[in-house]
């Protein structure tokens, strides 16, 4: 669900053609829409037709969140994130919005949407806490019903997720640098490609600290250097790195300092918000 989502007019048509009677048809996108580009809507709106020919009655929701919904979509960088919530999801149901999906994923080069019951999205707060706060905090509903505005997200949990996410992206990074150490042109790669990662996770170490976090990356880093005492200039640089999309030659001091800075996030995460209660079998002996 990578890593932390009101009204929505498609261009066109405030209502699916050929919607059954009684059947909810898409929301509006309203002026006040963060989602722009004549594109991204003639998108999003065939998306939504046709899930709901395909599925009927049995579509409850799509939604699209991330990017697109908080109005940064950049476009050949980003994707269109979007959630469907269906009310029932056996081999039936997802055999018949198959030819959909792959039509997404292959002619227009997207993303797959994530499919989910809606009990089974309500009950995944805990393991999915990163990606739910994140969609909360940006989401457009495209059809139906929102489902994710309500979702009760476990704040304890959610501290282990961005833990252990970190840790996750520390070790991967380690290990591609161990693999390439020769290769500077992937290097960069590998660290212009990490950074939105990164960032996400930074902006959850610091609402787990201060409960607050700003959306742009410069903000980010600014207060993850103040509260942690990471060096700032670590992630500035992989920020110009991937902004710059040309390779460093000399790359590997950057990469040094980047997995440094990472590393005194992890300490200072633990530091400030120490984990709850985590030997759970007693102490060993």
């Amino acid at each position: 669900m990578a890593a932390a989502q009101a009204g929505f007019r498609v261009e066109g048509s405030g209502a699916l053609e050929g919607a059954a009677a009684g059947e909810e048809a898409p929301r509006a996108v309203g002026e006040s829409s963060k989602i722009s580009g004549r594109v991204m809507h003639e998108l999003l709106k065939n998306l939504v037709e046709h899930l709901h020919e395909a599925a009927g009655a049995n579509l409850e929701s799509v939604i699209v969140y991330g990017s697109a919904a908080r109005g940064d979509f950049r476009e050949g960088r980003s994707d269109l994130n979007v959630l469907c919530t269906m009310r029932l999801l056996g081999m039936e149901e997802l055999a018949r919005v198959a030819p959909i999906v792959k039509w997404w994923t292959s002619a227009e080069k997207q993303s797959a949407p994530l499919f989910f019951m809606r009990h089974e999205l309500e009950r995944s707060a805990d393991v999915f806490a990163i990606e739910l706060l994140d969609m909360q905090e940006n989401h457009q509903v495209l059809y139906g019903s929102d489902v994710i505005e309500g979702i009760q997200v476990p704040l304890n949990l959610h501290r282990i997720q961005v833990e252990h996410d970190l840790r996750t992206v520390l070790i991967k990074l380690r290990q591609h640098f161990v693999r390439e150490t020769a290769n500077p042109r992937e290097l960069s790669a590998i660290l212009a490609k990490s950074f939105s990662s990164v960032m996400t996770l930074l902006r959850h170490t610091l609402l787990a600290v201060q409960a607050k976090a700003p959306p742009a990356p410069k903000e980010v880093i600014e207060r993850i250097a103040v509260m942690s005492g990471a060096k700032a200039r670590a992630f500035e640089a992989v920020l110009q790195l991937r902004d710059s999309e040309t390779p460093d030659a000399n790359v590997a001091p950057a990469y040094g300092e980047y997995l440094a800075a990472i590393e005194t996030v992890i300490s200072a995460l633990d530091r400030h918000v120490p984990k709850q209660e985590w030997q759970r079998a007693g102490k060993l002996k």
